[in-house]
């Protein structure tokens, strides 16, 4: 018997456990080598929830045990909360496995395939939901409360800011404190953007003056969007999940006025193009975001001079972060699009290539037409089969045989 061993671990919390990768799969093989049993697959999961059945081991599992010659007649797992913990997703692919013919077997959970043994998996899938669901709620809670009092519930630490702990009766507790090395970043770009620059250009700029960005890297037209949105500046923590959204004004020292961070945030809506009508916001540039950078790799978009009269495409890196983060020179619009035409003419759209499509084409819609028409053809029949029936049903009420009183 051919097996695949499936594994999980939620956190590095759980995976310091028992449940860890390495304890589950030991397991495993162990439950397999007894039984003389075959494993063909191992699907490895790390830090992955199994509220969601997107999980890139499962599906690529779920897929090969959907293929016309099966890979493998079982599935082992720990327990069938490794498999699921979602209620309607325990369900679906269990039942999709066992038409497939493949089963699955919990090496803790002694459940076998009996009224009483399915009984039992759906108790403990429903059990597993209500865990899972009431952990994520306990969770919601802690920090929830935890902004409310002013703590930093995790994430992320903004620039400008690190993190300093404190003694909360016997936890340890994270409050965020100004990082002065780092805060005149947050300052300038704030005063940049107030004396009428574009994001674009207080990234030239903060490149340009030396300023590390939060990954060390270059300053992107991103990286200063994300300081210019952020509430923490103004000494505010904000806990956002979804509807759910919990603020706590004067939490920590701010780095930003609030007159200065509401008046950004007006000019950054003015600016938006969500605010600009699309016919404003529309490209006459071909191959805008289809062609790369030969320097760094970066996308291309289109640009233009002098009110239009020159147009180039320019790499995304160099117009965001300036010339120190790429070398990449402007290429002149009319020359790129003539070269790819005239290549896609070429070597695509040869006398060849288009009659090969045409009988692709041709085929296609053949196929479509010969589907509709057995389609057509069954319908008809399970409409001559219900008329007939009707008929009878006709006859039975006109010779009074049917009491309809």
């Amino acid at each position: 018997m051919k097996a695949g061993l499936y594994t999980r671990v939620s956190s590095e919390r759980q995976a310091k456990k028992d449940l860890s990768i390495p304890a589950q799969l030991k397991a495993l093989r162990g439950y397999a080598s007894k039984r003389g049993w075959e494993i063909v697959y191992e699907f490895v999961e790390e830090a992955e929830s199994a509220r969601t059945a997107k999980r890139p081991a499962f599906q690529e599992m779920i897929a090969l045990a959907k293929q016309k010659k099966k890979p493998f007649d079982v599935i082992l797992v720990w327990k069938l909360s490794r498999f699921a913990r979602n209620l309607e997703d325990s369900v679906i692919y269990k039942a999709l496995l066992e038409r497939r013919g493949i089963q699955l077997i919990s090496i803790n959970e002694q459940i076998d395939d009996s009224p009483a043994g399915k009984l039992l998996a759906g108790m403990i899938a429903v059990v597993d939901e209500f865990y899972s669901n009431n952990l994520a709620q306990d969770v919601k809670r802690g920090m929830r409360e935890a902004v409310q009092r002013g703590f930093f519930y995790g994430g992320p630490v903004p620039i400008g800011y690190r993190v300093v702990k404190t003694k909360d009766g016997q936890r340890e507790r994270s409050h965020l404190e100004i990082d002065e090395a780092d805060a005149p970043v947050v300052k300038r770009a704030f005063g940049l953007y107030l004396a009428g620059n574009s994001i674009r250009k207080i990234a030239k700029t903060l490149n340009q003056e030396g300023f590390k960005s939060p990954r060390g890297s270059h300053w992107g037209r991103s990286a200063v969007g994300a300081i210019l949105h952020n509430e923490t500046y103004i000494g505010n923590l904000v806990w956002n999940r979804g509807n759910d959204i919990e603020r706590r004004p004067n939490s920590h020292p701010a780095l930003v006025s609030r007159k200065d961070f509401e008046r950004v945030q007006q000019i950054l809506k003015a600016r938006s193009s969500y605010y600009i009508h699309p016919r404003r916001v529309g490209s006459r540039f071909l191959l805008s975001g289809l062609v790369y950078c030969g320097h760094c790799g970066a996308r291309m978009n289109g640009s233009s001079a002098k009110h239009g009269r020159y147009r180039y495409y320019v790499c995304t890196t160099y117009s965001n972060q300036g010339a120190s983060a790429c070398k990449a020179k402007l290429t002149p619009k009319n020359k790129l699009e003539g070269t790819v035409i005239d290549g896609v003419r070429e070597q695509i759209l040869t006398e060849k290539h288009l009659r090969e499509l045409t009988e692709l084409v041709n085929e296609e819609l053949q196929q479509g037409q010969e589907t509709y028409q057995e389609e057509l053809v069954r319908i008809e029949a399970h409409l001559a089969k219900a008329r007939k029936g009707l008929s009878k049903w006709y006859a039975v009420i006109e010779d009074g045989e049917l009491d309809t009183s």
